[in-house]
């Protein structure tokens, strides 16, 4: 061996020996390790027993109904102990992911109530989602005779005068964070990154279809036209009932879904008449289809004031959110048959007043953020639009203010440029009020 190898030996050998030893990463935190001393189960049992309301106000439901939901969906989300460390209970797992849903709080905030690690979270979440779904698969089904199609006609006819409907068809975009390298593929008319929810609803606010996870920028119909439900009513396979002559009428008509101007009009399928030069009779029509279509928009409004997950745009991934937002859909329709007495109450959705014909707006219009909730096509009942445009415009009426006082400030010592940039936003503050008066 030469000089030169003995010496690049030499050197390798002596750098290698500088280097400091590295230290190993904590395999658990100490705090995460006392799991049972830290998490939210302690406070559950105590609000089970001294504070129900509590209770049911943390996970949305009340610890019967909780523990149905528990029983069922244990044997899919149960894991075996090991010599290493106890698993994550069952009933730990379901209540951190209601409380997930309750709240949309994101992982790293609920390890703090939990004492799990956000990455434990994540995947608790999504597997104890995926069992709920599969666990109250028959909480959302469409009807698969002419009788219980029936059923649901009656429901609409006698609660909102309006006969042989089949449900109520709309969209809801649940708002998401853009996914990487997306680009506009997710962006939505409404100005944010979304994924759409379809649903058809009955006269009960319950879901008798669903469909989740088109992206934002397709239309209502276009998302309609993507699923399976289209295609068997396309086909004749959902066996609807024949046309039937009218109660108090010799008028035959078919059994319809109603939707809004976003739809196709087809056999099966009503839609509202365009709104110019409309006669009576056909504003008569336009203001029973859409006082009963209202039905989906509330059932949405509800679903968005329960469940907070979809009060905030969701992180993770479109696929995720998908599931997410299904789960929340079969929880809906399986607390408002478990707690149909608890879970809403008649002040939740919109009623109407028989003395005046108006609707009496529902506590979700309030409660739910009306960015995350679509447009209100509703006869007499306000429209999310003015509030959007009402909150923006005290928004850029805050901005103007200070504005007018920054460049006071700053160019104090020169009246000129003062004088010049509140002229300017004068302008812009005059061209807002007006273009918010053509809104209103």
């Amino acid at each position: 061996m030469n000089k030169k190898k003995v010496a690049a030996i030499a050197i390798v050998l002596a750098t290698c020996l500088k280097r400091k030893k590295k230290t190993r990463s904590k395999w658990m935190k100490e705090w995460l390790k006392k799991r049972n001393q830290y998490s939210h189960e302690c406070l559950l049992r105590e609000l089970k027993v001294s504070e129900p309301a509590d209770f049911k106000n943390f996970l949305r439901m009340n610890y019967t109904t909780f523990s149905e939901l528990l029983k069922m969906v244990t044997p899919e989300i149960e894991k075996m102990n090991t010599t290493m460390r106890d698993a994550i209970p069952a009933s730990q797992r379901v209540s951190i992911t209601l409380r997930y849903l309750a709240t949309g709080n994101s992982f790293q905030d609920l390890k703090f109530t939990s004492a799990i690690s956000p990455q434990s979270i994540g995947e608790i979440v999504m597997e104890t989602c995926v069992a709920i779904i599969y666990k109250l698969k028959d909480f959302i089904k469409i009807p698969e005779t002419e009788e219980e199609w029936k059923a649901v006609a009656r429901g609409f006819e006698n609660q909102w005068n309006f006969p042989n409907c089949l449900g109520a068809v709309d969209g809801k975009h649940v708002f998401i964070k853009q996914p990487p390298h997306s680009g506009s593929y997710y962006y939505n008319y409404k100005k944010f990154f979304s994924i759409v929810l379809l649903a058809v609803v009955n006269s009960n606010y319950e879901f008798l279809m669903v469909d989740a996870g088109i992206n934002g920028r397709i239309s209502d119909g276009g998302v309609l036209s993507a699923t399976a439900f289209s295609r068997a009513l396309s086909d004749n396979k959902l066996k609807i009932p024949e046309p039937t002559v009218l109660e108090n009428s010799d008028k035959t008509l078919p059994f319809v879904f109603k939707g809004n101007n976003a739809f196709a009009l087809t056999k099966n399928f009503m839609k509202p008449y365009a709104q110019t030069g409309l006669t009576a009779e056909q504003r008569i029509f336009n203001y029973r289809l859409s006082r009963a279509r209202c039905i989906v928009e509330n059932t949405f409004g509800i679903l968005v004031s329960v469940f907070g997950v979809f009060q905030r745009p969701n992180a993770l991934s479109p696929e995720k959110a998908r599931i997410i937002t299904l789960a929340c859909c079969y929880l809906h329709n399986y607390l408002r048959r478990k707690q149909s007495n608890t879970y809403i109450d008649k002040t939740t959705f919109d009623i109407e007043d028989q003395e005046s014909g108006k609707i009496i707006q529902g506590a979700w219009r309030v409660t739910a953020p009306t960015t995350l909730l679509q447009t209100s096509h509703c006869h007499n009942v306000g429209s999310t639009t003015s509030l959007l445009v009402s909150s923006e415009f005290s928004l850029l009426i805050n901005c103007f203010l200070s504005a007018s006082g920054y460049f006071s400030l700053y160019f104090c010592n020169n009246s000129s440029y003062c004088s010049f940039f509140l002229i300017l936003l004068l302008y812009s503050l005059l061209f807002v009020c007006h273009k918010a008066g053509k809104e209103w």
